[in-house]
């Protein structure tokens, strides 16, 4: 079977939303070249865990590969993906060069091929995110967290995903109840199960993710319980929860407030990440309209992460 590739040549920060616009426009697959991180495992405390020398990686911004069926209309797909792409900045996010180019490619060829830039990452002290079907344990300390990402998005190395796990990692003590929103892969309920959550629910807007996550649960069997559902944000969630953590856009993250304030229970936290600079400022006024107060704020390269927290009423 031949397939479409279909690619966009895109700044680090936007990898996400193309991903997402692609899988809109129904892709089957997306990998992602991103320069960044090579950056991040040079600059990485926990020691390298890719072989450098035998990898071939772009300079600069990020290349994001989405794989289309060969019978896929294509006058109608790529007409919405520029468009989307190129309404992006709307949302602050800058897509730097916006190249979108199309190709023929076979099956075999793009199956395999994205694997050889996803290897095991230590992203915490107790965390480390390792693709499925790479035989790595890891020291006694690390709680290795098995994925596949299919079709869906988020593998771990992302600065947005390092930093909720690195959120999670801080306010986790076991026990808790905790609301993952936009689940992507499920990386981050996983985190939690392995951090000691007692209860975990995932929901995601996109079906696609549901089922990659459901199937990413199932290689982690400390998150076989984890709950995971489509929902528009929390729109229609009554349970109440000790923490709540969303790795969404800022503008998505300033809808969320709201119900992110009326299910969290008095001193609970809430962990938000991709927040670009230039709506950091725009996030915390809206929390701080609501009566959060800032825990902690973590930053890696160009993104920022917030732990809030919900004081107790007087």
């Amino acid at each position: 079977m031949k397939w479409t590739e279909i690619k966009a040549e895109v700044t680090s920060e936007a990898v996400e939303a193309v991903s997402n616009i692609m899988m809109e426009a129904g892709a089957s697959g997306v990998a992602i070249e991103d320069a960044l991180d090579v950056a991040h495992f040079k600059s990485d405390k926990y020691g390298e865990l890719l072989d450098k020398e035998h990898f071939d990686y772009i300079s600069e911004g990020a290349i994001v590969a989405a794989y289309f069926p060969e019978t896929s209309f294509l006058p109608e797909i790529l007409p919405f993906i520029k468009a989307s792409i190129t309404k992006l900045p709307e949302f602050g996010l800058a897509v730097g060069a916006n190249q979108v180019t199309v190709s023929e490619v076979a099956e075999s060829d793009w199956a395999t091929a994205w694997k050889k830039y996803y290897h095991p990452v230590r992203i915490t002290r107790f965390l480390t995110v390792a693709p499925s079907w790479e035989n790595y344990t890891g020291d006694k300390l690390e709680s290795v967290i098995r994925l596949d990402p299919g079709m869906a998005f988020g593998t771990g190395t992302h600065p947005t995903t390092r930093l909720s796990l690195q959120a999670l990692e801080t306010v986790i003590r076991g026990g808790e109840k905790v609301i993952d929103v936009g689940t992507g892969s499920g990386v981050l309920s996983i985190a939690a199960k392995y951090l000691g959550a007692d209860q975990v629910l995932a929901y995601d807007l996109d079906e696609v993710a549901v089922k990659a996550a459901l199937e990413n649960m199932a290689l982690n069997p400390v998150a076989e319980d984890v709950q995971v559902a489509a929902n528009d944000l929390l729109q229609g969630v009554t349970e109440a929860a000790d923490v709540i953590v969303a790795n969404i856009l800022a503008d998505i993250i300033i809808r969320l407030l709201p119900d992110a304030w009326r299910l969290l229970k008095d001193q609970g936290r809430l962990i938000l990440s991709g927040i670009i600079e230039d709506k950091k400022d725009l996030v915390l006024e809206e929390a701080y309209a609501l009566g959060f107060e800032v825990d902690q704020l973590l930053q890696q390269a160009d993104w920022f992460a917030l732990i809030l927290k919900k004081p107790e009423e007087a």
